[in-house]
């Protein structure tokens, strides 16, 4: 009888804790997805002016120095973004200022404007992170609720822009810690996610749609094995060129930045010579495929993330371009996202891959989309289940081998210098436990 009233009591207390927390994020959600509502529209506008205003380019030098003094005067520590939010999360101190989401959403606008290549989900991070600190101050909450209340601006943000709810959540637990995720903010998180992503699309804002074809060639190698034996080794190689690519594209990105401050003392002249690389490079390619988000073209014969899902749909060096346009244009000091050129990066490169091993072509830029990003981000469960949300659930084996190889193989790096190593990939070393991927970092260039 005792153990029934236990019993009783912890569902009871179970639930006031999940209507507590659905309280508190309700108006995160609210917010952030209302912000990021208005901040994907934007996105649109801009591109649709620059595809038709091809001039714009030229004044991105221009478009850099604006954004450089906006932060000089106006950002103080928000232009630490991304990483300001996760070191708050580790470690609450000054809090995440309520200036992050204007200014990061005016300067990703105008890095967009004028053609600097980045993305979008840093924005929306940083927009629901700060709206999250802003809520958490107004309602006086201790460090832990803070805490809690931040990740599910991480998630509610990352939800939004992406459409993809149950991704975002589990996104804001992996992200924080490699190899180990924290579960007392799971709920939370899920909750904002979901109601950030209805809220998004309440605003009449539609995501791209990407569809694999179920391809009849994908038979299985022996009867008893529910895959095809054959793909399983080319997803294999093609997880561990995704894990590389991911460790190439932080590592050019940190490294172009560190360079940069380092020898170019006039700091807004920084942006500028970042700007003028941009259009040397485009105009030495003679493409403008690079530039912006890249999730479409408006050249029936260019290269995008869409057209990468198609035979013959990118170039074999595309997903390297993209590459080094997006580190040029965020390691000197552009705004924007990461994650949406990786997208580009691992849909091209899963293209490359697929004509040169006879893979279906869409499978291979799917999991080149999803991958890239894990390995970058270290995050393979979050990109497995993306895979899902975005692809269907028929491949879901080769998502998780393709994200979780990419995952080893991009070692202790990525886009994040403030992520945390909770649990070495090595089993052997376990000397790199709880220090930041910035710490590592620096001990290796010493």
């Amino acid at each position: 009888m005792i153990n029934k009233l236990k019993n009783s009591f912890e569902h009871i207390s179970i639930t006031k804790h999940l209507l507590r927390w659905t309280l508190l994020t309700i108006p995160v959600a609210f917010i952030a997805g209302s912000l990021v509502a208005l901040f994907l529209w934007l996105l649109d506008k801009v591109t649709e002016l620059r595809w038709h205003n091809g001039w714009l380019l030229f004044l991105l030098p221009a478009a850099g120095v604006l954004i450089y003094f906006l932060y000089k005067y106006l950002g103080k520590n928000a232009e630490a973004g991304n990483n300001l939010i996760m070191d708050e999360i580790h470690e609450p101190g000054g809090g995440v200022p309520a200036r992050m989401a204007p200014l990061v959403l005016a300067t990703t606008i105008i890095t967009h404007l004028f053609g600097g290549s980045a993305g979008r989900e840093g924005t929306a991070v940083q927009i629901g992170g700060s709206m999250a600190g802003l809520i958490g101050r107004w309602l006086q909450l201790n460090k832990q609720d803070t805490r809690i209340l931040l990740m599910c601006g991480i998630a509610a943000g990352f939800g939004a822009v992406f459409g993809t709810p149950v991704t975002g959540a589990v996104f804001a637990l992996e992200v924080l810690a490699i190899g180990r995720m924290s579960y007392n903010a799971l709920m939370p998180c899920f909750i904002a996610s979901v109601l950030a992503d209805v809220t998004c699309s309440a605003y009449g804002i539609h995501h791209t749609a990407y569809h694999i074809s179920v391809n009849e060639a994908v038979t299985n190698t022996f009867s008893f094995l529910h895959f095809d034996l054959l793909l399983l080794g080319k997803v294999i190689i093609a997880g561990v060129c995704f894990g590389l690519a991911g460790y190439l594209f932080a590592e050019l990105s940190h490294t172009i930045k560190n360079y940069s401050n380092r020898f170019i003392k006039t700091k807004w002249l920084i942006p500028v010579i970042g700007g003028f690389i941009i259009i040397a490079l485009t105009f030495a390619l003679q493409t403008r495929d690079y530039l912006g988000l890249g999730v479409t073209n408006p050249n029936a014969d260019g290269v995008s993330i869409v057209s990468s899902f198609k035979e013959g749909g990118a170039g074999y060096f595309s997903w390297f371009w993209k590459l080094l346009f997006t580190a040029i244009t965020l390691g000197m000091g552009f705004k924007g996202g990461e994650v949406t050129p990786l997208f580009f990066i691992g849909a091209a490169l899963g293209n490359t891959i697929a004509m040169l091993t006879g893979a279906p072509v869409e499978l291979m830029a799917a999991l080149g989309f999803i991958a890239v990003f894990a390995g970058a981000t270290n995050t393979p469960i979050a990109c497995t289940i993306m895979g899902v949300e975005l692809f269907g659930g028929h491949y879901i084996l080769y998502y998780a081998i393709a994200c979780f190889t990419a995952y080893y193989f991009s070692g202790h790096s990525g886009i994040y210098l403030s992520q945390r190593v909770g649990q070495s990939k090595n089993p052997n070393d376990d000397q790199l436990t709880n220090k930041t991927l910035k710490q590592i970092r620096d001990k290796r260039i010493l």
